[in-house]
């Protein structure tokens, strides 16, 4: 019961913040209730010998966990009168081109000026609206291009995007209840209106976390959000999944 309660106050996930300083850069997961610590990017050996390329490369990676759980949404915070975050940015442009190109694998960047290093840091920046306005902001790019790619397969036949509206239909794909499934799922999309409304909570929580133990992309949406109002049109719990080839050979 325990464990239960401390997720609940925990509330859904909604990015990363990174904080950028000259030797070090601090990750945090920020969720709808509560900024956790994610780890630490040391820059090793001393700052004027050692190139910002390892350091940036090393940024990048402790950041994939949670791109590869479906968190798209980056505000990276640095210091006023300071480079860190644009340098950073622009290796970002240079060596990881697909995450800032337009696609189902991008994530969506903000920048905020100040400090998030330590948790005193991170508690006062949490309360400034430029925060508030950063997490908005990424977090809905984050969604429009979930609906985009949902639109898009909504559109076309020929999109490669199978779509599965219902909590039996979308937990017979996660769970591979029929075997080798005629559709393979990879993102589980819900709003955070349908997550608190519903009577199945305990077996969207389960879906939701089953779905990141097979590398399946999870995203919660906020419902009020442009992306969100669509979603909940569609019933506000979505699948994308794309075609078993191997089934139809």
């Amino acid at each position: 019961m325990t464990k239960g309660r401390r997720r609940y106050k925990r509330g859904y996930p909604l990015a990363v913040l990174v904080g950028l300083e000259e030797r070090r850069a601090v990750l945090w997961r920020v969720f709808s209730e509560v900024v956790k610590l994610d780890g630490t990017v040391e820059r090793g050996g001393e700052a004027e010998r050692e190139g910002p390329y390892d350091f940036h490369e090393s940024i990048v990676n402790a950041l994939r966990p949670a791109l590869k759980e479906g968190v798209k949404s980056i505000v990276i915070a640095a210091p006023a009168r300071t480079d860190y975050t644009a340098h950073l940015l622009d290796h970002i442009r240079k060596h990881h081109a697909w995450l800032v190109r337009e696609g189902p694998s991008a994530a969506a960047f903000g920048e905020l000026v100040g400090s998030a290093g330590q948790p005193h840091e991170v508690r006062e920046l949490v309360r400034t609206k430029g925060f508030r306005d950063a997490i908005g902001e990424t977090t809905s790019r984050d969604a429009e291009s979930i609906v985009a790619t949902l639109e898009k397969s909504l559109d076309s036949d020929d999109s490669g995007t199978v779509v599965s509206y219902s909590l039996e239909e979308i937990e017979d794909l996660v769970y591979g209840r029929h075997g080798q499934s005629s559709s393979i799922p990879e993102h589980v999309v819900v709003t955070n209106k349908y997550l608190a409304d519903t009577k199945d909570r305990g077996r969207i929580q389960r879906l939701l976390q089953i779905s990141k133990n097979r590398g399946i992309k999870t995203t919660i949406v906020n419902a009020e959000t442009g992306a969100g109002i669509r979603l909940s049109q569609l019933g506000g719990l979505v699948c994308l999944a794309k075609p078993n080839r191997k089934n139809r050979e």
